[in-house]
């Protein structure tokens, strides 16, 4: 069995009971990076357990290793960095190949960064479009301009190095909407954290001003048709 387990994405008491039982009790760790899931098992007071990288570039003969380990009979576990396994990180190919090989997938949810972004919005999220990351390059400019007729909430990843021109970015493409909310969430549950409210016409000031340090998530409000629409 495989059990798919959410990790704190900045505070260590947002782990759930059922999420350290079961990493206490597998037999071993799926993990992105072996030094912070180390780590965190650490900070847990749990044992090191036997941690198997597995990112972008993993060698397919490792993946193939995982799967003939879970078809024997193991109880493995799946983390990632923080937050939930699958969500901007390669955990969906390894799930995926466990649905094809009919392994048992257990579920252990628990914190993810965008859902604690769009709950802290203010925004209408009954129907929300995540995006990830956004493209570096190509495809970026077409993604973006499509933002200027979603007709919900749109929320996405952006790095610190490249939140500055991401705002600017939104700011030209959205520069008829100037009243369209946007919320800027930063090192969210962290010590840090912060939750910035503003609106296009104000992404210019924003953008020269937010603290150049952490994680982001950026929130779009949705875009809504007005009679000048029609005209």
């Amino acid at each position: 069995m495989l059990s798919i387990i959410a990790t704190p994405i900045g505070n260590l008491g947002d782990i759930t009971t059922r999420a350290i039982e079961t990493l206490s009790g597998v037999s071993a760790i799926i993990c992105e990076d072996t030094r912070v899931t180390g780590g965190l098992l650490h900070q847990l007071g749990l044992p090191k357990k036997n941690l198997i990288s597995m990112h972008g570039y993993t060698d397919p003969k490792k993946v193939d290793l995982v799967i003939s380990r879970l078809i024997q009979g193991e109880h493995m576990a799946l983390v990632s960095d923080a937050g939930t396994p699958g969500i901007s990180d390669p955990g969906y190919a390894l799930v995926s190949r466990c649905r094809a090989e009919g392994i048992i997938l257990q579920v252990v949810p628990g914190p993810s960064a965008f859902l604690a972004a769009l709950s802290a919005s203010g925004l209408p999220i009954n129907h929300f479009l995540y995006l990830g990351f956004l493209p570096l390059k190509k495809g970026r400019k077409r993604l973006l301009l499509t933002f200027a007729e979603t007709p919900h909430t749109i929320v996405f990843y952006e790095s610190v190095h490249r939140i500055e021109k991401t705002l600017h970015e939104l700011a030209d493409v959205l520069a008829a909407q100037p009243d369209r909310p946007i919320v800027i969430g930063r090192e969210l549950t962290k010590l840090h954290e912060e939750v910035v409210s503003t609106t296009v016409s104000g992404l210019p000031g924003i953008a020269g001003n937010i603290t150049k340090k952490g994680e982001f998530v950026v929130v779009v409000g949705a875009y809504k048709e007005t009679a000048s629409d029609d005209e």
